[in-house]
């Protein structure tokens, strides 16, 4: 079983910065993917950023410039740097992960992380 630990949230003011971490643990082989969610209360959980396998980032329209996604193999992390950010950019911040599990089927399996809240206030 895979298991991931989001950290990194808190409160900030407009024009602030935050960096959330997104630690995988586990039996598994490594990182294949990642996509970051957002989701207010009441609303559906929208995609923000997404690095892919083959490291194409993608970003949404509202985030383009100011939030950068990556990994780091070695420590099984990925994160999500948030620049500039905005009162808009409030809300519960969640990692989806695509592994890579271990030898020899190598089987792709994707999980969430518990989520962190982001708030950004003056």
């Amino acid at each position: 079983q895979v298991r991931l630990e989001e950290s990194g949230g808190g409160l900030v003011q407009p024009g602030g910065s935050l960096s959330l971490s997104c630690a995988a643990s586990g039996k598994f082989f490594g990182i294949n993917a990642v996509d970051w969610y957002r989701q207010v209360p009441g609303k559906e959980r929208e995609l923000v950023a997404t690095l892919t396998s083959d490291n194409i980032v993608q970003y949404v329209d509202s985030v383009k410039g100011r939030f950068s996604v990556s990994k780091d193999n070695a420590k099984n992390t990925v994160f999500l740097e948030m620049d500039r950010l905005k009162p808009e950019d409030t809300a519960t911040y969640y990692c989806n992960v695509e592994v890579i599990g271990s030898p020899p089927r190598f089987r792709l399996a994707k999980y969430w992380g518990q989520g962190t809240l982001v708030s950004v206030s003056s």
